[in-house]
């Protein structure tokens, strides 16, 4: 079915469902960014229907919309989601009748954020390189997990999102410490992947298993909050050494990220932990790290890096996402 054109009175409904919130916003004219954004807060509900009725009814103006992109926690493989983070459970097909919608699409949340790279204006950029207009652009987020995504231009001049799982590579270790540190928690749980320490419990898990490699009493009630706050303010080096680890770390991952998606437009940090230690994160390790390719090392250099600052850039990607279906 085509999709109508978004208006103030039938405008396109865009969303980014986590297990904290579900944000939404809508899009009231052609080209427009996100306007009239909310959140519900995603344990007070089971269905993205409920969600969404929660979100509209609190608008000044009652509204109908047309059509809606939802970027979800987690992958996307036929008519019914389950939220990894929250006991969500529908059906896509019933919930697009429920909300009287004649297009509704669920996407994963890092192909919407990977969609939302060209239209970013809220970064800050870390080290040097500049952007090659029409390459290619990727994006690694630590949060709750470690969410990763890219976008490849096609011959047409549209954006194509590169879906996978890239969070579940292989750590990317470098230095023998790291490799001690994977070491302790490879002989508690098996395999060691990038999200068992680039995410929120990655740092506390970074914490404990470089106090157990240093042959210290780790403890084991510090939350990545306590962590970073102690590493920001100075007070604590076993802290301080933690984050500039998962800063390491997160260096050597999007250097890979770079140079297998040939990234020339540029590689982002996005999700909701690095913004909260921006200034400890651009003066890491993390470009040295980046750039750190052997033969490919002037390529990498030459890419630029880029922190999001924005509040809901997976917004802006699911907007995008519309537009694309659209005009295809």
């Amino acid at each position: 079915m085509a999709i109508a054109t978004p208006t103030a009175a039938r405008p396109w409904l865009v969303a980014d469902i986590g297990g904290t919130n579900a944000r939404f916003g809508l899009i009231e004219a052609p080209g427009a960014a996100p306007t009239q954004i909310g959140k519900v807060p995603s344990a007070e509900h089971r269905t993205l229907a409920s969600a969404a009725k929660a979100y509209l009814a609190g608008l000044a103006a009652p509204v109908q919309p047309s059509a809606a992109c939802v970027a979800v926690a987690g992958p996307v493989t036929g008519d019914r989601f389950k939220l990894t983070n929250q006991a969500w459970d529908f059906s896509i097909a019933e919930t697009k009748a429920e909300l009287g919608l004649d297009y509704l699409d669920l996407v994963n949340d890092f192909k919407a954020l990977a969609l939302s790279l060209p239209y970013l204006t809220e970064v800050r950029q870390i080290g040097g390189g500049a952007p090659v207009a029409g390459q290619a652009m990727a994006v690694a987020g630590p949060g709750t997990g470690l969410g990763v995504g890219a976008i490849v231009p096609d011959t047409r001049g549209h954006w194509v999102p590169v879906p996978g799982e890239g969070g579940h590579c292989d750590a990317p270790l470098v230095t023998q410490e790291e490799a001690s540190v994977a070491a302790v928690l490879r002989a508690e749980q098996g395999a060691v992947t990038a999200e068992c320490f680039l995410s929120g419990g990655g740092i506390e898990r970074l914490y404990r298993s470089l106090a157990t490699a240093r042959g210290y009493q780790p403890d084991p009630h510090r939350t990545n909050a306590d962590i970073t706050a102690a590493a920001v303010a100075g007070v604590d080096p076993l802290a301080a050494d933690t984050l500039n680890m998962f800063c390491a770390l997160l260096g050597s991952l999007a250097g890979n990220l770079a140079v297998t998606f040939g990234a020339r437009g540029g590689v982002f940090i996005g999700g909701g932990i690095v913004p909260r230690f921006a200034d400890f994160f651009a003066a890491s390790k993390f470009r040295e790290r980046f750039e750190a390719r052997y033969r490919m090392a002037d390529y990498a250099k030459a890419i630029p890096t880029y922190l999001i600052l924005a509040d809901t850039p997976a917004l802006d990607g699911a907007a995008a996402w519309l537009r694309d279906q659209q005009e295809r």
